[in-house]
């Protein structure tokens, strides 16, 4: 067996008190970015999911484990518990509590899932800014946090700027367009002014669900930093997976500032722009028609 999985085992028994020597980690999917198991004890209720990358990715699982905690304290939505994260020479780790995940599209079930992240959102940054007390990921990509006060600046300087540079590097060139775009962000927002609301960050349906045995609705992966609570819903919008129930409820429990639908493709070119730079491929045209047609929108 990998000489990291007695590292991984002594720390969750010194967290937890659970034994898993000798307990054999099963391979299971979780994406592309890590290798993922799950690792059962002796005992059916006792196992742990473990995500494993190379030593050099260790600071993506700190910011991981201290999202999972500050979303699991506002006591809204579910998300696993953190145990312990790690690092030897070679790899890095994350061990978190083990939940059987499902999918679930009947409307109570999407209507807990709006409800509870509504709650999540009503929690804002203590200092009143947006961003976040360290950087982190959002796949495997920097996202910069830098505790900001004008949410425009913000995501024009610390989301929109810094995925266009990442675009030039790939394209060779600037990405037409990008420079006057992030000049024209408050422009775009208006007097928009919105809260720095606690986000996942990077909600997708593939990053939510529901735990089989209860049926709470559970979040995970998270991306976490204080923001515009307008760009998570924005991007369950992206891929879709949310129903109207869950849409329902969520402004029912927190209803959205108007000119919502007007900011969601400015606030999904970021994640284009991610995508791009992560898989490449039509992801870099669909970015170039989000930014003309932003540029071409008539200012009232």
């Amino acid at each position: 067996m990998n000489p990291v999985w007695h590292e991984i085992f002594e720390a969750v028994r010194s967290e937890t008190g659970v034994n898993f020597s000798g307990a054999v980690p099963r391979s299971v999917g979780g994406g592309c970015i890590n290798a993922s198991y799950v690792v059962k004890s002796g005992r059916p209720e006792e196992s742990i999911f473990v995500k494993l990358n190379d030593a050099s990715k260790i600071g993506m699982f700190e910011s991981e484990f201290l999202a999972l905690e500050e979303i699991a304290a506002t006591r809204t939505i579910r998300v696993p518990k953190p145990i312990a994260s790690g690092s030897n020479h070679s790899q890095a780790w994350i061990a978190m509590e083990s939940i059987e995940l499902v999918s679930r599209s009947d409307e109570a079930s999407q209507a807990e899932m709006g409800r509870r992240l509504a709650m999540m959102h009503r929690y804002q940054s203590p200092e009143g800014k947006f961003g976040w007390h360290r950087e982190n990921v959002i796949g495997e990509t920097p996202q910069q946090n830098p505790w900001t006060d004008s949410w425009a600046e913000f995501f024009a300087q610390h989301r929109l700027a810094f995925q266009f540079r990442l675009a030039e590097k790939r394209l060779g060139k600037e990405m037409k367009g990008a420079t006057k775009l992030i000049a024209r962000v408050p422009d775009l927002l208006g007097d928009h002014d919105p809260e720095p609301s606690l986000l996942h960050g990077d909600l997708w349906g593939g990053n939510a669900a529901f735990d089989a045995s209860s049926g709470d609705p559970v979040l995970f992966d998270p991306a976490t930093y204080y923001g515009d609570r307008e760009t998570d819903l924005a991007f369950t919008e992206f891929f879709g997976g949310f129903g109207p129930t869950f849409y329902a409820a969520y402004e029912e429990e927190f209803p959205p500032a108007p000119g919502a639908a007007d900011r969601a493709s400015l606030y999904n070119l970021y994640h284009v722009l991610n995508h791009f730079h992560l898989f490449g491929g039509g992801y870099g045209s669909q970015a170039r028609g989000i930014v003309q047609q932003l540029l071409a929108r008539k200012i009232e």
